[in-house]
């Protein structure tokens, strides 16, 4: 058995910012227009007239003040509020694969590791830009590594998820170093003409290389253990899929082709699942929520995770004791908790725990036990 540690992140950002305000006007526009073209139905009391957002109501209910997208052409557009990508050909690498590689890119530099030291890769994102090939194994090809690939999608807990099967494997000998890639270009399956959403998402792809700790040359971080749980739920849903076309009403535009969630029953129900699964995984490993220097967290909504914070640590946390990145990069789904874990690691000293845990639709749950080394 070998002990598997995180080696190297690395964190791609997009190009274009999207700012609250920004947002904003051009739903309004879009809520304006709407009312305009079915006026005579809303009289009518058959549809609902949209209400205009602001950017104190977005800020009140998330805790976002921006978030970054691949592009803003056709968000902006009342008309269309959903994003403009170009063609590409399949002989061209997928925008998945694209931005995958540039994030572990930034990873394997940060880990000493060649890409063609890489034994596993596993895509880990809520949606999948294609069903097969997987996403994976494009990424594996264009990165030069080994061994073999997968795609994995437990919607916002996969980067957790993918790190458990991943060192998993590690622990077991399977595979030496391991590339869990999380691109989530979560602006293509977003409802940006949904109100009570529209704010919510944006776009990031980040990188985790995992590997034996004995092969570590530079600081990293000991995998202690891994806890994943998942309990159904409807009340985080997208039913788009290849069988759309095949029923009757599969090609209209319909409201549940893209993300669709009952946000209060959410936070009601996630917040004592997730705090009681950290509690029952820190019990199991010996390990109070004391001892804890991090806890970060998937990256959802504030106050959800301030009251996380509260529950697990018996205490209101303390300034970086739960690092929030909501302000600057909105949802990204998996990749939340890692970009946090990104950019508030290097502080930590040599002995101290922490502990990364992501959790949505499904419901699911992901921890991971982290040691600084």
């Amino acid at each position: 058995m070998y002990q598997p540690a995180i080696r190297g992140t690395g964190v791609f950002v997009p190009p274009e910012v999207l700012t609250n305000e920004e947002l904003v006007a051009a739903y309004n526009r879009h809520a304006d227009w709407f009312n305009a073209e079915n006026a005579a139905a809303i009289a009518a009391g058959t549809v609902a007239a949209k209400e205009h957002s602001s950017p104190e109501f977005i800020f009140k209910a998330s805790g976002i003040l921006q978030r970054y997208v691949l592009t803003k052409d056709g968000l902006l557009d009342p008309a269309r509020m959903y994003p403009r990508f170009r063609q590409r050909s399949d002989d061209e690498p997928s925008l998945m694969a694209e931005i995958a590689l540039k994030a572990a890119e930034v990873a394997l530099a940060k880990a000493g590791v060649a890409p063609g030291e890489i034994d596993l890769v596993i895509c880990a994102a809520s949606n999948m830009e294609r069903p097969y090939p997987a996403i994976a194994i494009e990424i594996q090809n264009l990165l030069g590594a080994g061994g073999f690939a997968f795609d994995m999608n437990v919607a916002c807990s996969s980067a957790t998820f993918g790190i458990q099967a991943a060192s998993d494997m590690i622990r077991a000998g399977t595979v030496r170093n391991a590339l869990v890639v999380n691109p989530e270009i979560t602006s293509g399956h977003l409802e940006w003409r949904d109100r009570d959403c529209h704010f919510i998402f944006g776009d990031v792809c980040t990188a985790t290389v995992l590997g034996r700790a004995e092969d570590a040359t530079a600081a990293h971080f000991k995998i202690r253990s891994c806890r994943c749980a998942t309990e159904f739920s409807n009340n985080i849903r997208n039913n788009n899929g290849f069988l759309r076309r095949s029923r009757p009403d599969g090609m209209a535009d319909r409201r549940d082709m893209q993300f669709v969630q009952e946000g209060r029953k959410v936070f009601k129900e996630v917040v004592p699942l997730v705090s009681a699964h950290i509690l029952a995984h820190l019990a199991a490993e010996g390990t109070s929520a004391a001892a804890l220097k991090r806890l970060w967290l998937h990256q959802a909504n504030k106050g959800m995770n301030d009251l996380i914070g509260r529950k697990v640590l018996g205490h209101d946390p303390l300034p970086g004791e739960t690092p929030n990145v909501l302000q600057e990069f909105a949802n990204t789904s998996s990749a939340g908790s890692i970009i946090a874990f990104d950019r508030s690691s290097d502080a930590m000293a040599a002995g101290d725990l922490g502990l990364i845990c992501s959790f949505g639709a499904g419901y699911s749950v992901g921890s991971v036990l982290l040691e600084r080394a």
